[in-house]
């Protein structure tokens, strides 16, 4: 990619990200393009679909909590790691309003742009949950699909007006549901 181009791309990401964490997944495509100065031609040339944009968008985020799993899988005990990437997942997410919905369409569409990102991310979650679970701290009834899932709805509990409120509390109660060592109240419930 020319040096202009490259520039031109990593100015709409960062437009991009403003106008999305403003009005959600759905933002206007033509406003990223106005906020950021282009056509929506040159938009388009970078990203063909909305979900190329999310992608490209969500894709470094993702790697790092992919990288931050493998970390925590080693450096924390495993159910104080498991707790630690749910809740940096579930605070991320929320950011992104309407991106529940895209990831949870993407972990089932082989096709999506967002797919693999996804799965990747689902993967690294899943092996923390099977660390803990190992160590007999996890309940063994659910699996890496099941984390994905409580994660999801726990990002999109705190988008809704009526719960965002008790967004931290309603974590607990699930963070304390999935460890067997913990009740909801060690996490300040």
């Amino acid at each position: 990619m020319r040096a202009d181009a490259m520039k031109n791309y990593e100015h709409i990401l960062a437009v991009a990200n403003v106008v999305i964490t403003e009005h959600g997944v759905d933002a206007s495509l033509r406003e990223i393009a106005r906020r950021a100065g282009v056509g929506l031609g040159t938009l388009y040339r970078h990203f063909p679909t909305r979900e190329a944009l999310l992608e490209a968008l969500l894709r470094s985020s993702f790697d790092e909590f992919t990288t931050k799993a493998r970390m925590l899988e080693t450096a924390s005990s495993p159910d104080d790691a498991l707790v630690s990437w749910l809740r940096e997942i579930v605070e991320f997410t929320s950011n992104y309003q309407g991106v529940v919905v895209v990831m949870m369409a993407a972990k089932e569409d082989p096709e999506s742009a967002l797919h693999a990102s996804c799965m990747t991310m689902r993967t690294a979650g899943k092996q923390l949950l099977a660390r803990a679970q190992a160590e007999g701290l996890a309940r063994t009834d659910m699996d890496g699909d099941d984390l994905f899932s409580l994660a999801a709805a726990l990002a999109w509990l705190s988008n809704q007006p009526s719960s965002a409120p008790r967004a931290e509390y309603l974590f607990n109660i699930i963070a304390g549901a999935i460890l067997t060592n913990r009740a909801s109240s060690d996490f300040g419930v």
